[in-house]
């Protein structure tokens, strides 16, 4: 085991290397001058020269990037354009608002879409089946930006029962914990982002809980006597690598992918900080915000390769 995890960690060098490449070329050859959002438009020559050597523009990309590398190993992802504030310290705040939105959608989506798609396959061509897969294609076809501002006229709106918008009291997500003023913040974000995961879970459990049901293995437990109750639990023990894959990844994709939904529940977390990153054109922000993302995206996948190892010893010998 210990063999497998070093080489799985040593495969990460060359795939962190390739992110960070992708990341600042991506950033740097987009159109737009970065620094317009800082700049009067009446700057003069010397003003903007002056920045652009501040910021390191003047440089060649190769040279932008091997400086911007080296910082990056120290920890320094630079210093925000239209704040001035380290880019280190905003991202670490939005990573942290991004991560309890992702885990609270990620875990409500496993918990729905598992108990749907075991349901579904183990009943499978009846009516149970038909109603899981239903939910499941909905979840999976319905535009998540769309439900959630459905969710906030309806329970926001109409009923006052949740608040539209906000990290947090007093729209501040510095003090987190676990009572109800905070938590009220946190349901229609999360709610809303786990629809999607929750019906991709549904169809691909439901889909592996039919095909090992029809093996050999089960029929034989079945032939020597074993309740349906043991033979549920060797299908959810076959089926368990494959659930937790698509958690992790599922995961990875909302703390990526949130952007939607951070927007219109303003959420202080990653896609909030991404999308006015965008629009101020604060190049130092958006490539801290991008790195840190594709990096723990990374890192997920590495844990979700060993959960995946433990549970299942056949992974490590493929």
């Amino acid at each position: 085991m210990l063999s497998y995890v070093l080489k799985r960690m040593l495969l990460i060098l060359p795939v962190a290397l390739g992110v960070s490449v992708v990341c600042f070329l991506l950033v740097h050859l987009s159109p737009g001058d970065p620094l317009t959002a800082i700049l009067p438009t009446d700057a003069s020559a010397e003003t903007q020269a002056e920045m652009r050597k501040l910021y390191g523009f003047d440089q060649p990309l190769p040279v932008q990037f091997v400086l911007w590398l080296g910082r990056v190993l120290t920890g320094d992802l630079g210093i925000s354009i239209a704040t001035g504030r380290p880019v280190a310290a905003e991202v670490g705040r939005a990573v942290v608002n991004s991560v309890i939105l992702a885990a609270a959608a990620t875990l409500i989506g496993f918990f729905f879409g598992s108990l749907f798609g075991f349901v579904a396959g183990y009943f499978r061509n009846s009516w149970i089946d038909k109603l899981a897969s239903f939910l499941a294609v909905i979840g999976v076809s319905v535009p998540h930006y769309w439900l959630g501002m459905v969710l906030v006229i309806i329970f926001s709106v109409q009923f006052n029962l949740l608040p539209a918008t906000g990290g947090g009291p007093n729209g501040s997500s510095d003090t987190r914990s676990l009572d109800w003023e905070y938590l009220r913040f946190l349901i229609l974000p999360a709610v809303t982002m786990s629809v999607i995961p929750m019906g991709i879970i549904a169809r691909t459990l439901r889909a592996l809980v039919a095909e090992i049901l029809s093996q050999e293995f089960v029929q034989g437990l079945t032939a020597k006597g074993l309740l349906d109750r043991g033979v549920f639990a060797h299908v959810v023990k076959n089926a368990a690598p494959t659930a937790f894959a698509v958690m992790g990844l599922q995961l990875g994709y909302l703390l990526g992918g949130s952007i939607l939904i951070e927007t219109v529940f303003a959420w202080p977390g990653t896609g909030f900080l991404l999308n006015t990153a965008i629009f101020q054109r604060d190049l130092p922000l958006l490539q801290g915000t991008i790195l840190v993302l594709a990096m723990f995206f990374v890192v997920l996948n590495l844990v979700v390769d060993v959960a995946q190892a433990a549970v299942d010893p056949r992974v490590k010998r493929s």
